[in-house]
Parts: C-alpha cells; structure tokens; sequence
C-alpha cells in the first residue's frame, strides 16, 4: 500500500534530501486501493520534482530513461530503478524486498503491461531548485522513549527480575568450578568426603536455578500481561482517537497487522531484550572465566564465535525477502479460503468449483516453492553454523588437551572449560535472535508510530465549543469537497444550502451523485475542500465532533451490528440501559414485535457470534439505536432500503411523529421516504440541480420528476 511514497522517498534521498514517510503519505492521497501515479505525481511535485510518466519498451527505457526512476510493477506495485549496466544486471529497489538484482527476461515479465504493444509504464523525475530550496523532513531517532515508558511503572518487578538474573548468573558461573574441583581436590586426594560435599553443593546450585527460573517466569508473566494491556490499550486509544478519513483510507487487515505488531514489539520489550541484557552479562563473565583458564584458548574462542556469528548473519537479509513473500501469499492463502467458504452459494449457481480450487492450489503451490527455498537456506544456515561451532569446540578441545599434557592447566579445569563452551552457546544463538527480532520489532515500531504520528480528531489543548444548540439551520457556504487529492474529481461542488431547524429535508439523486458525502460532511467525519458548513452562526469545525454526535441519531447505509444482545445493540450509548425508552424505540422501529417473540427477547444474541437477522431487521434495530439518543438532529442514509412495503409504511409514519421539533435528514431514492419532507434537495453529479416539495418539483418535471417516473409508472401512481 506504502510502495509509492516509499519509492519517492528513495529517490528523494538519492538527491539528498529526506521526506518522512508520514509526509509523503499525506502528499500522495493514499486510498484503500493504494498509491496511483497521479499521487505520486502530486507529491513529487510538492516537494520539487518535475514529472513525466510514459509508456516505453525495452530500448526506449535503456536510452531515453533519466534514471532513477519509478516504474509500474506486476499491475499492482511500484519499484525504483537505479542502474541498468547491461541485460542481465538491472538494479532495483523494491519498499517490499530491497535492493535486487533482476537479468531482461525476468524483468520484461514483471515489468510489461502493454503485451500487445510490448510495453510498461514509467515515470520519471527530475529534480528542480525548488527541491533543494524546500526544507526537509529532520530525521526522527529511534523513539526508545515510547518503548521504555511501559517499563516505568513496573520498576520494582524490573529491580526484582535483574537481581534474579544476577543471582542466576553466579549460580551459573559457580557450577564449572565446583565440577573442576571434583576432579583437581575429591578424585586427586581420593577424598570421598570431599566428593560427597561438593555433590550436594552442585544439587543445592541447582535446585537454586530451579527456584530461580521459577521466581523469573513468574516476574515476567506478571510484567508481560500487564505490559502487553497497556500496550494495545494505549494503541486502541489512540485508533479511537483518528478522524473517519483515516479509517477509509486504510484496509482492515492493514490495520489488524498494526495491532500485531503490538504483540511482537511487547514479546521483544519483555522477553528478547531482558533475556538479550542476561545473555550478555552470561557472556561477558563466562568469556572472563575461558580467558582467566587460558588466554590462547580465549581467542581462539572469539574468532570462532565471530566466524558463526557472520555466517549466520549473512543469511538475514535473503531470509527476509522469502517472509516478505511468504507473508504476502499466506495473506492471499487466507483471503481465498475466507472467499471460498463465504461465496459457496455463488461458486454452485455458477459451476465455477473447479476454478475457484485451482486459484486455491496455485497459491499453495506459490508458497510450497517458499517453504522450499526457506527449508533450503535454513538447513544451509544451520549445517553450515553446526559446522563452525564443532569445528571451534574440538580445537578448543585440542588446545586444552595439550595444555593438560604440557601440565599448563589441570584435568578439572579442561572439564570446567568444556562446560563453559556449552554454557556459552546458549547466549550466543540469544544474541543472534536479538538481532532478529530487533530487526523485526524497528519495522513494527516505525509502522505503529505512523498511527501515533498521526493528529488526532480533536487534538489536546485545542478548546471546541461543546455546548450544541438544540435548534438551529445547518447552513452550506459554496462547499466543495474531493476525497484526497484536490485535483482530483469533485464529489460536491459550490454547495449553497440551508438545512431549516425543525424541519424534514430530503436529499435525492443517482448513485454516486454525492449524497452520502454530504451527509459525512453534516457529520464532520470530513471538512470540506472549500467552503463552509454552519450550524447557526458558527463553524461546524468550531464545535467538538463528540459533542455534536452526541445531538444526532444517524443510520448510515453501512451501519454496524456488534456481537451483543438486541438491547445493548439499541442502547449502545447507556452502561445502564433505559428500558422505557428501549421499549419506546422499539416500538417506533415496528422491531418489537419480532424481538418479543424470541425466547430471550431483548437479551438475545446477534450479530456475527448470534443469532442471524434479515436486512430489513437489521435496518430497523439501528432505526431504533438512532432513536434510543433521543436526538436532536436526525440523519438517515437509506434507512429503508432493506424493508418491505409494510414495515416502511408504519416505521415512517411513527418516524412522522418523531420528527416534530428536530432537525431531520433524510438520504433516499424512495418515494415513499421523500415525497412529505419539507424540502428536497436533488443532487446531480455533485451540483444541486433542484430545490423544492415533492408537489413543485413533479410540475417543474425536471431531474426529480424524471427520477420519480424511472421508478414509478409516473400516470399511475403519482
């Protein structure tokens, strides 16, 4: 999704200047959908660069391409090209994998998109003065302090866990010399006194560890739990915090891969990086005893351990390019089943069963080559770290060996040095999973802290007015409003309108005539590009958005029913629910009836964990939600379309008596729903077009008439 203000990014950094990523987001109008070239091209050119994206084959892209430059890749990404120094060395980077190396034929394939023409896409940038006369982003340092607030308030639990790892470490360092002086005192002096004294000695060191391990584990679940709460709790927070914009810019997975990445910076925080500290200590005084029994045998030690260290690092970086891919497929792999088990009715009317299974296999297939190539590296990585380690222990072995011949050291203390190399692998594979998952734990943070980054809906310190008037006219001041980019297709445009107190309005038109959107704006979900909404004499912008929605009961198109009982999903707003005005809600819904008639009544189950509703239910329990609020300003967007003929007669009638004295909002394509409303707005490619009853508008016969007839037969039932 980040491809292309990554991709921008690199190339900004190439001339020498550093954008954040949060700023190039911010410039390149992300959607759900990604980034797209105009995006791209928008931000480039906010920040100094002069664009061009043109479509070019193979010998166009070698001579005429003013490199770097950003090409499409596979129809869905974006990637920079740096060098090409011949057909079988063309340098990229790709935001997913880094930098590679790609030979002309696996490039063509992954490149042309135009197969007819031979052809790909291919934009390029050029820097002008305005790019080194911007100021630029200051790098931000790695933000530790975000991190080690959470271990603040458990400090005592920290002091605790450290003084037990202290304690661990001596008993640890212990254990090689009493067995040195098993060998060197009790078997030299045939002492069984001796030998039975330090036997019990090694028994009461170990069951220490024990009761230490224990004591550890316990301090660090205790810690963990509490850590990893406050963690997603505070991450939660802040999510609720984000204006609506964001929320539709941004897809569920990408956002429940953010709440995971939670998970692994709180496992590296409270196990890898305590255990990591341990290990080191471990090491250190470990590597002291080996240097204190022999120097020599001390640096053969470290170069052996370099050695294995280097090998094992040296597979890091191809390791992570196969979890990127097996990441990505086992998404796709995730994505397909869900589709599959969730669309069996379609698969069977449409006999596609066998075409649908071969997607699924092709997928499995794609990361059975994955799994290969992982297996391939991981046995590679651990032969060949095996290898080293055996290697450097039997030399160790050798040297200390011969020193005990040569009678440079004691039989004990050979003994006690093969018990330290054992001891010290442990710390040493810790080590290198710390660099792991510290890798691992900076991606996560910098993906978190993109969400912190972002201003919240209503930011700290910034008063808002949050006394709401009860009743007064909404008013549109030449409001024009585009999603994302301003160059982009307006979805209302030089919007005049006053929406009265106390009145019914309705606001009809086509799809995608901007309907909805305006009714986001009356909600402040977004501000408008240009323009202004009032409500009274002040700005809309001038009121708290909590406030304010507080005051509105709203039923959007999409509304939501949570996983709770029937009377909690209508009271959402109340812990203590009002039963009279739940009833009273009920009732006006025209939903009571059905909920009485189930053997939990308005405690019963639904949602996606309970028991299944029809649309048109669905429809009527958030009608009665809206209703619950007791509001004084009611918005609804298709709040019956769902419903048979019937349950809308009653509901709007008994919504007729609702109404008086609030301010009323209504979205729909019904007749039925509009034709008494006090005024109706018609909308029409984003413009209003028409202003008038339902009686003016039909004897002007213009876009409303014609939207009535295309759904009526206008003679017969007008």
């Amino acid at each position: 999704m980040d491809c292309g203000p990554t991709c921008l990014q690199m190339i900004a950094e190439y001339y020498g200047q550093y954008y954040s990523l949060q700023t190039l987001r911010e410039k390149s109008y992300l959607t759900r959908n990604g980034s797209s070239l105009k995006g791209i091209s928008s931000a480039a050119k906010s920040i100094g660069f002069k664009t061009e994206s043109v479509w070019m084959n193979w010998e166009q892209l070698i001579q005429n391409t003013h490199l770097p430059c950003i090409i499409h890749w596979d129809n869905n990404h974006f990637i920079v090209v740096y060098s090409i120094k011949s057909e079988n060395k063309i340098l990229v980077a790709d935001p997913a994998f880094g930098k590679l190396t790609y030979n002309k034929d696996d490039f063509l394939k992954h490149w042309i998109t135009d197969k007819k023409n031979n052809v790909g896409i291919v934009f390029q940038l050029k820097p002008t003065s305005k790019f080194y006369e911007n100021k630029p982003d200051t790098r931000k340092d790695f933000p530790f302090k975000r991190l080690f607030k959470y271990l603040k308030p458990h400090k005592k639990y920290l002091c605790f866990l450290m003084t037990a790892l202290t304690i661990g470490c001596f008993l640890n360092l212990s254990l090689p010399f009493l067995t040195q002086a098993i060998v060197d005192i009790g078997i030299t002096t045939q002492e069984n006194s001796i030998i039975l004294i330090i036997c019990i000695a090694q028994l009461m060191l170990i069951a220490g560890q024990l009761g230490n391990e224990l004591f550890q584990s316990w301090l660090m679940l205790h810690m963990t739990q509490r850590i990893s709460i406050t963690f997603i709790s505070d991450f939660l927070n802040k999510l609720m915090k984000l204006p609506i914009a964001f929320f539709d810019t941004k897809l569920t997975g990408d956002i429940m891969q953010r709440i995971s990445d939670n998970n692994k910076i709180q496992k590296f925080l409270t196990s890898t990086l305590i255990s990591s500290v341990f290990s080191f200590v471990t090491f250190t005084v470990f590597s002291i005893v080996i240097g204190r029994y022999s120097l020599k045998i001390f640096l053969f030690f470290l170069i052996g351990s370099s050695i294995y260290v280097i090998w094992i690092l040296s597979f890091l970086k191809k390791c992570r390019v196969l979890n990127f891919r097996e990441f990505r497929e086992a998404s796709s792999n995730q994505s397909n089943l869900v589709q599959l088990v969730t669309s069996m009715q379609e698969i069977k009317l449409n006999n596609c069963e066998r075409g649908k299974r071969w997607e699924w296999e092709n997928i499995q297939f794609k990361l059975y080559q994955i799994n290969i190539k992982s297996l391939v590296i991981a046995q590679l990585q651990g032969a060949g770290g095996a290898f080293i380690n055996q290697i450097k222990n039997v030399i160790i072995s050798y040297l200390a060996a011969t020193s005990v011949v040569k009678g440079e050291m004691t039989l004990g203390m050979m003994i006690a040095i093969q018990y330290v190399l054992g001891q010290l692998n442990t710390p040493l594979n810790q080590f290198l999973n710390f660099i792991k998952e510290s890798q691992e734990a900076k991606i996560s943070l910098e993906r978190i802290n993109e969400i912190y980054d972002k201003p919240d809906e209503e930011p700290v310190g910034v008063s808002k007015i949050t006394n709401i008037p009860s009743c007064s006219n909404i008013i549109f001041q030449n409001v024009t409003f585009c999603y994302g980019n301003p160059e982009a297709e307006k979805a209302l445009k030089n919007i005049n309108l006053i929406i009265e107190a106390g009145k019914v309005t309705a606001i009809v038109g086509t799809s995608g005539s901007g309907k909805t959107t305006l009714l986001k704006l009356l909600l402040g979900f977004y501000h408008p590009t240009s323009g202004i909404v009032c409500i009274g004499e002040k700005s809309l912008t001038d009121y708290s958005e909590k406030y304010w929605r507080r005051c509105c009961g709203v039923v959007m198109q999409e509304g939501f029913i949570f996983s709770d009982s029937i009377a909690k999903n209508i009271g959402i707003i109340d812990e203590e629910l009002d039963y009279d005005r739940l009833h009273y809600a009920a009732r006006l819904a025209n939903i009571d009836s059905f909920i009485n008639s189930l053997p939990l009544g308005y405690e019963t189950k639904i949602g996606s964990e309970g028991c299944g509703l029809s649309n048109g239910q669905k429809q009527r329990i958030l009608i009665a939600r809206a209703i619950y609020k007791n509001p004084n300003y009611i918005f609804l967007d298709e709040a019956t379309n769902s419903l048979d003929t019937t349950n809308e007669t009653i509901i709007m009638e008994n919504l007729q008596k609702f109404y008086s004295g609030r301010t009323v909002v209504i979205v729909a394509h019904r007749l039925s729903t509009v034709r008494n409303a006090d005024k109706i707005i018609v909308l029409h490619h984003g413009e209003i077009v028409e202003v008038g009853t339902h009686e003016t508008l039909i004897s002007h016969q213009g876009v409303y008439y014609q939207l009535i007839e295309n759904q009526l037969e206008l003679n017969k039932n007008v």
